[in-house]
């Protein structure tokens, strides 16, 4: 795990290299073991590196391949490496490393840009080729390692992160009015290539970019999700026999695929707690992690899971760690979470990452995580609810899903920066491209392959990587959700969701995990909007920045203050539409103005 970053220039002029330097210093947070950089003419590199796989300076970066000349920069983990190293070695390619970075440039003298449809992994990468003097730009299939760009007449810049773009300067900071009906539409998911700066974008998933030094570009896609039908159908049996095989293949090949520890944060539920599960007949001492929260009153729901994770713990006797968080520390702590987001993010859980990966990178640099059972395996609410509906597909999506209605965005939104309700636009066309068989084959697809994308991918890689913390999510494995996108619906959504999880884990862990209610993660201090962090927000929506900003209607937010948890003023999925508007003010403030990330709630 990495940061990568970079320059082409179009207009014969020299790579700026105190540009990729101050670029490569933002993203220092992300790779603490090594950092380097590398030019040749109109193009440089930088890259800050995290050693997991090969600890040696053979896996260091920029990476070139003395063969043809090739340099690459590369962040993630091919799962697949080793696999392809033999099979390079057949074909005549010599290794002087031992880790995955080596096998994606052999991988690409041998097969060039094809090579990634044969990666297995989280990744995003950007390779030199002097041979045809033209960059490759690259994203992984569910975009779980993030690649912005910046370009105008004169350069293209890459980066792992937004705010390291910034940081090179010449960046336009202007509002994108579109990627703001999306934020504000499907709770802070911006899909690609968008983002809420209209000078920044980032490389969709599943794509390579090709870009030479006159300007041309050429965006291919390598991979989609077919989401029909094998004919014959499997039995029930069958696809669950295959979700435990293929399940615990991915677990396999993402716990071989490191030379350094790995653990496991164990929420207590079912996703996180069938990893520990399915590990424990192999791997001695596993560690796991649980964090907590305290709650606000009586009358709140329980802030922790420890009932279910301590559980968990005990019946495979892992190595077992446990954080509670008081309310005055997550407040204390949002200006610095704030700070590095890299994209805004609304989801309350964004604080108990931040706080969960500084706790853990203390102890491990590489853990495995439950996030994408949900979306994969259907185990999310408002899923049965969208099938059970009639009329059009976006309807029905909608009504159950996107946090404003288009009108309402009107009212909330300045009329300077008005557009037509092109959210719906998007999600039309998203349902129905084909190779879907049925509206929640569509609706779960797009989920996989966009939404989850922005959330909670994104803050999975973002938060614990500020933190030099890897996450690995293997519920997120190419095969895995190839095949679960082939299962009927109906199988994902019998038990109350994500059945073919539940019947494998029938017998590996106790039944009270199993069959307990789906919980979140809960952050009492942030869900409920009160006390100091009502005084935030209302400190931030009437600050002088955010009235000369001039982005929301001033009585819409009033109205807002004036009764934040009134019923009108959560969304579909139960998010405050004041703290919506309160964290891209305070996200804006700290990355665009550069106010300090403030010590206080």
């Amino acid at each position: 795990m990495c940061g990568i970053c970079g320059e082409l220039r179009f207009d014969g002029q020299a790579a700026d290299l105190p540009a990729v330097e101050r670029m490569r210093d933002a993203l220092k947070p992300r790779g603490p073991d090594h950092a380097d950089q590398w030019h040749g003419g109109p193009v440089a590199f930088g890259h800050t590196r995290l050693s997991i796989i090969d600890l040696s300076q053979a896996g260091d970066q920029p990476m070139r391949d003395a063969d043809t000349g090739c340099v690459l920069v590369f962040n993630g983990v091919i799962y697949n490496y080793r696999a392809l190293r033999g099979e390079l070695g057949k074909l005549g390619r010599r290794f002087v490393s031992s880790g995955d970075t080596e096998v994606l440039l052999k991988a690409y003298a041998q097969w060039g840009e094809d090579c990634v449809r044969r990666l297995d992994g989280m990744f995003a990468f950007a390779l030199w080729d002097p041979r045809r003097q033209s960059l490759l730009l690259a994203r992984d299939r569910f975009g779980m390692k993030p690649l912005y760009l910046a370009q105008d007449g004169t350069r293209l810049r890459f980066a792992s992160s937004l705010p390291a773009l910034l940081a090179a300067g010449g960046v336009d900071t202007a509002i994108d009015p579109v990627a703001l009906h999306h934020l504000f539409s499907l709770h802070a998911v911006v899909p690609a290539p968008r983002t809420i700066l209209r000078g920044v974008r980032k490389l969709e998933p599943a794509h390579t970019l090709r870009v030479q030094p006159d300007g041309m570009r050429r965006l291919a896609r390598y991979w989609e999700l077919n989401a029909t039908r094998p004919d014959p159908l499997p039995s029930e049996r069958e696809w669950i026999d295959a979700t435990r095989d293929t399940l615990q293949a991915a677990l396999d090949s993402h716990v071989h695929a490191a030379d350094v520890p790995l653990g496991v944060l164990l929420s207590g539920g079912l996703d996180s707690s069938l990893l520990v599960g399915m590990l424990a007949g192999e791997a001695r001492n596993l560690r796991t992690y649980s964090i907590g929260f305290e709650s606000l009153d009586a009358d709140t729901e329980a802030a922790d899971e420890f009932e279910y994770s301590d559980l968990v713990a005990q019946t495979f006797g892992t190595r077992h760690h446990k954080l509670s968080i008081p309310n005055s520390a997550v407040l204390e702590r949002l200006p610095q979470t704030i700070a590095r987001m890299t994209e805004p993010m609304f989801s309350h859980d964004v604080v108990a990452f931040d706080l969960l990966a500084e706790w853990v990178s203390g102890d491990v640099k590489a853990v495995l995580a439950g996030q994408g059972a949900d979306e994969v395996f259907a185990g999310y609410f408002w899923y049965p609810r969208m099938q059970a509906e009639a009329g059009l597909p976006v309807e029905r999506f909608s009504q159950h899903y996107v946090d404003r209605d288009h009108a309402e965005w009107l009212r909330f939104i300045d009329p300077a920066h008005h557009v037509p309700d092109l959210t719906r636009e998007f999600l039309e066309s998203a349902l129905q491209r084909p190779q879907g068989d049925s509206f929640l084959d569509q609706v779960l697809r797009l989920d996989v392959t966009t939404l989850i994308v922005d959330d909670p991918v994104k803050r999975v890689d973002n938060l614990p990587m500020a933190h030099a913390l890897e996450l690995r999510v293997p519920f997120l494995d190419r095969a895995l959700v190839e095949l679960a996108a082939r299962m009927p619906p109906e199988l994902r959504l019998q038990a109350g969701g994500k059945f073919p999880l539940k019947a494998v884990a029938r017998g590996v862990l106790p039944d009270a995990v199993i069959d307990r209610p789906k919980g979140y993660f809960p952050v009492p201090a942030l869900k409920h909007v009160r006390g100091p962090f009502l005084a935030r927000m209302r400190e931030l929506l009437e600050s002088r920045a955010c009235r000369e900003r001039g982005l929301y209607q001033r009585g819409f937010v009033d109205a807002l203050l004036a009764a934040p948890e009134a019923p009108a003023h959560f969304t579909r999925i139960q998010g405050s539409k004041l703290w919506h508007a309160a964290l891209l003010e305070w996200w804006l403030q700290i990355h665009v103005d550069g106010a300090a990330p403030l010590n206080r709630p």
